[in-house]
């Protein structure tokens, strides 16, 4: 399966990597190359394994799934961070999608879904399921209403769907042929026009409204 995707579990508890392994293997595209138990072994494991997708549970004893996210951005390690639990308060959702996480799933997700989602996230996309996106864009004093994205301009819809697709500035610097401290400001732009606060809001905006890369 050399074109298939790689995947790392991390949850601590064995029954659920048992699960997800069971239903993954069989998936001709999707491969399960380790498992891990808590977030430090999730953050080594993945730096030994380089996988392109890690499913991360949020609660773990020890470093949790929030702190490994933090430490795999440190590293610079490129592999995208699909979070699968049954923690569904926004406490716990907006700080995992803060640290880096490029979707967001319940335990209880069909699993069709999951693998879907699975090869979402490899392909670039921020995923949530639709009730971690109504409770994000339910968020008080964040408004995401359609009229405010006519303001924005032609390039700015471009770098906005970019960061839909979970792209860094300098990924989207050398995507639209700009310098980096062009992106920084098209991105200051585009949260100043939106009345939005950081780049996860204005990817939950974009996905709202269908503006992708």
């Amino acid at each position: 399966m050399a074109d298939a995707i790689k995947v790392l579990l991390v949850d601590d508890h064995q029954v659920v990597r048992r699960g997800l392994r069971t239903f993954l293997e069989v998936q001709e595209d999707i491969e399960v190359v380790g498992e891990a138990s808590d977030g430090a072994e999730g953050v080594a494991r993945a730096e030994e394994l380089k996988p392109d997708v890690v499913l991360m549970d949020v609660k773990m004893p020890g470093m949790d799934g929030v702190e490994a996210l933090r430490r795999l951005r440190e590293l610079d390690n490129p592999a995208r961070v699909l979070v699968v639990t049954s923690f569904t308060e926004q406490r716990t959702v907006i700080p995992a999608l803060r640290a880096g996480a490029a979707g967001y799933v319940y335990k209880d997700v069909d699993p069709d879904a999951l693998a879907g989602a699975i090869r979402s996230v490899h392909a670039g996309h921020i995923l949530l399921q639709s009730e971690v996106a109504d409770a994000l864009l339910s968020q008080e004093g964040v408004n995401y209403s359609q009229g405010r994205g006519s303001s924005l301009t032609e390039r700015e819809r471009e770098v906005l769907g970019l960061i839909a697709d979970g792209r860094s500035n300098r990924e989207i610097a050398r995507a639209l042929v700009l310098s980096e401290k062009t992106v920084k400001t098209h991105v200051s732009n585009i949260l100043m026009k939106l009345d939005l606060s950081d780049r996860t809001q204005a990817a939950l905006w974009a996905v709202r409204h269908g503006v992708t890369g």
